[in-house]
């Protein structure tokens, strides 16, 4: 629950007074405002986001159980239905940093779709590891590098391989992302959709390669996307274990069966993710099951994307007041959009009105 924040002397004459005092959380402040500051509001298909408002509230926040009950009884066909719904129920705080800053930066994230081999044959050699059986005997667990060269650390992986893909930069991109649909082919020559979900990792840190790549002086920061490291392998492919080297982490899958096609894995909220309609942020500035409002733009068209989204997942590298990981879903669209996204971003929360 967020803490008031004691108003400054002489704010009684202010604006902000009159909407209320800002509210505290561990690593951010929320500035109350007036609906029209949001940019964009009237012009959201708020429709679309209604399912994600619903997922997430199989698991609201406790400010939210009531207004949850009232959301699953609710019939609203429309835009501006939706819209009324939540302006009547609902405040908009302006997220800031502690230190008064509404300055921040997006990201973006999808759901990588790789074919696969239930079992290693011709190209598909890479495997993706189910959680060991003696993860808990070695802390930490064998490195990237130690998995990919030490006899001793393959033995103890044989036969917890869930699939093997063709490339280990597919396999990588599973791992950095969290999750992936696999198109699987069975020995048998059947193939199935199915999602390789999270289950663990080996306790050591995550390490960008892209980063890496910039100390390497082989990339400019600002070249350092997804689309770009690729590229980047194609072209050195003798340099490719020290890329994959380079991130020591290793994450572990379980496999789950994809029973809606049209929506994501389930996000650290425990609610399955919608593609443009959820966020990952940092949960001790943006509590899961939180409505945000967000102004940026998309990263090919450079267009504005101003639109209603749910914070329902988390990540290492999303950490501030005003940051967010946005979900693509996705296919090769949704792979490009994440893969170049860092921009601007201001973002806002609407909260249940006290």
């Amino acid at each position: 629950m967020p803490t008031v924040a004691t108003p400054p002397a002489g704010a009684a004459s202010t604006p902000q007074v009159a909407l209320g005092p800002p509210l505290l959380r561990s690593r951010s402040r929320w500035v109350p405002v007036d609906w029209n500051e949001l940019p964009g509001w009237d012009n959201d298909r708020m429709s679309e986001v209604w399912p994600a408002l619903i997922r997430g509230c199989e698991r609201p926040p406790f400010e939210w159980a009531r207004l949850c009950n009232d959301a699953r009884k609710a019939a609203l066909p429309t835009d501006a239905a939706v819209r009324a719904w939540l302006q009547q129920r609902l405040a908009p705080y302006r997220v800031e940093s502690l230190d008064g800053s509404s300055d921040g930066l997006v990201t973006g994230y999808f759901e990588p779709l790789i074919e696969a081999s239930r079992v290693a044959r011709g190209p598909f050699r890479v495997p993706l590891y189910m959680m060991p059986n003696d993860l808990s005997a070695r802390k930490p667990y064998w490195t990237r590098q130690q998995v990919d060269t030490l006899a001793s650390a393959q033995t103890q992986l044989r036969g917890r391989e869930l699939a093997f893909v063709s490339n280990p930069l597919d396999a990588l991109i599973l791992q950095i992302q969290g999750s992936g649909r696999l198109q699987i082919t069975e020995p048998d020559g059947t193939k199935k959709l199915v999602r390789a979900a999270f289950a663990g990792h080996n306790d050591h840190p995550y390490k960008s390669v892209g980063k890496w790549l910039i100390e390497q002086g082989e990339l400019k920061p600002e070249q350092a996307s997804w689309p770009a490291i690729k590229a980047w392998a194609q072209m050195n492919p003798t340099r490719l274990n020290d890329l994959l080297w380079s991130n020591p982490r290793v994450v572990f899958f379980r496999e789950e069966p994809i029973v809606d096609v049209n929506a994501g894995p389930r996000g650290a909220q425990g609610v399955p993710l919608s593609p443009g309609r959820s966020i990952a942020v940092d949960a001790q500035s943006v509590p899961y099951g939180t409505p945000v409002w967000l102004d940026t733009t998309e990263p090919l068209s450079n267009t504005s994307l101003r639109r209603l989204v749910l914070a329902q997942d988390t990540g290492t590298a999303i950490t501030g007041a005003v940051r967010a990981d946005y979900f693509w879903g996705w296919g090769d669209q949704a792979e490009q959009q994440a893969g170049r996204m860092k921009q601007p971003l201001h973002m806002w929360v609407l909260w249940p009105k006290s």
